[in-house]
């Protein structure tokens, strides 16, 4: 049962089974009191930390208390209209020194000026630009491309991607793109397929990808982005590793950095503002819901052609479905 929650999350739902257990210390609260957890104490537990962490860290918490509940056969059975309005008040008084700054997007150029920093010749630069532009164009999360230190590779080589998980396909139209398996993410512990196309300028990750494979030339069963560490090994690439030099390429450049996330902030908007309906965006961005919407930073530029008393996305609409005028 407990594979049904992903590592990360049952990592954060530590903490908050932590966070309860000293509260109930600090309380005096029996361990035959704990569980089944009564309304009241979980309502005082969420009370007794609203206005001191952030709303959605609190919620975490109860979720984590919840899973631990359900793990080992122990009935949840709470005010749930009391345990949201809780939670919702939670979120309203979240301190700001707990509020995250909003997370700005990649774009375009900004990958482009880092690109000029990076040596294409060098090995770990060569598989650094080639996993942005791959996660850019997919719409990845940084972390599915990465792997989060050196020994979880060897010790898991079936959760990451590999080189020969790479695969090229063409539609009846003669449309190429580059597929690539990934084996585990967060939201499919099967794995899912994700994929990007040629594109246009010095972005195009398909040029990005060539570079890498002829300067490390990974092996087949090795992790997709590993770079010539010595004369006869590969190191793969860490996330750490990863965002430290995209760090400094942007540092060097002149320009701030951004923090990982923004590389899928950043394609969400980029594919968005190509006026590529909502509906592809989240199919191809593997959103499970319409939650993609909360990160978008320019809903007027997105959303302006559909805003303009003659609509363009209407006119190119009805030039590809009406038949031609004879």
């Amino acid at each position: 049962m407990i594979h049904a929650w992903a590592s990360s999350t049952r990592e954060a739902y530590g903490s908050g089974i932590l966070a309860y257990h000293v509260y109930c210390d600090s309380k005096s609260i029996e361990e035959s009191s704990r569980a089944p957890a009564a309304s009241t104490l979980i309502s005082a537990f969420i009370s007794a930390m609203a206005g001191l962490y952030a709303g959605k860290t609190i919620a975490s918490y109860v979720y984590g208390i919840r899973a631990w509940h359900i793990l080992h056969g122990i009935a949840w059975v709470l005010n749930d209209n009391e345990v949201d309005a809780l939670l919702k008040a939670a979120i309203n008084l979240t301190p700001e020194s707990s509020k995250r700054k909003k997370r700005q997007p990649y774009t375009v150029e900004f990958i482009t000026s880092i690109l000029q920093k990076l040596d294409p010749a060098d090995p770990l630069d060569a598989a650094v630009g080639s996993c942005l532009t791959t996660a850019f164009y997919s719409m990845a999360r940084a972390g599915e491309f990465t792997v989060p230190n050196l020994s979880s590779f060897q010790a898991e080589p079936t959760k990451y991607v590999k080189r020969s998980d790479v695969r090229q396909e063409v539609d009846r139209n003669g449309l190429k793109t580059t597929v690539f398996h990934l084996p585990r993410t967060k939201s499919s512990q099967a794995g899912e397929d994700i994929s990007w196309a040629k594109q246009h300028g010095p972005s195009d990750p398909e040029v990005a990808l060539a570079n890498h494979f002829h300067v490390n030339n990974p092996p087949p069963d090795g992790a997709l982005f590993a770079y010539k560490h010595s004369t006869n090994s590969h190191r793969p690439l860490t996330k750490t590793k990863f965002i430290a030099r995209l760090a400094k390429a942007a540092k060097e450049a002149g320009l701030n950095p951004l923090q990982g996330h923004g590389i899928r902030i950043g394609a969400t908007l980029e594919y968005l503002l190509r006026n590529i309906p909502f509906d592809v965006v989240k199919t191809m961005g593997r959103w499970a819901s319409d939650a993609f919407q909360l990160y978008l930073r320019k809903h007027a530029q997105i959303l302006a052609p559909y805003l303009q008393a003659t609509p363009i996305l209407q006119d190119e609409f009805l030039r590809y479905t009406m038949p031609r005028v004879r």
